[in-house]
């Protein structure tokens, strides 16, 4: 099976709870766990009609991984769940 060129764009990523400090390396592990879990999982199906979602709810992490790169890493598979899920385009409730 021939590699599939995934090009996933991040417009906007909100870390409540995240200090400045750690905030690229939340990033930057978050993209790298994604990837994988797309590379490793594939799309999830509902991806597979739509191709775009304008916003995934990652939802909430239960409790704090011990680092930045753990934290990334759990949002990642948060993500993932939620690209699958009928949930995931969320309605704006507050005006940008």
């Amino acid at each position: 099976m021939a590699a599939v060129k995934v090009e996933l764009h991040i417009e906007r990523l909100v870390l409540e709870g995240v200090g400045p400090a750690d905030r690229l390396a939340v990033g930057a592990a978050l993209e790298r766990e994604l990837g994988r879990l797309i590379s490793e999982r594939g799309l999830p199906p509902r991806l597979a009609v739509t191709r775009e979602l304008p916003a995934v709810d990652g939802g909430r992490l239960g409790s704090a991984p011990a680092n930045a790169a753990g934290t990334g890493r759990a949002i990642a598979r948060s993500v993932y769940r939620g690209m699958g899920s009928r949930g995931s385009e969320m309605k704006r409730t507050r005006t940008e």
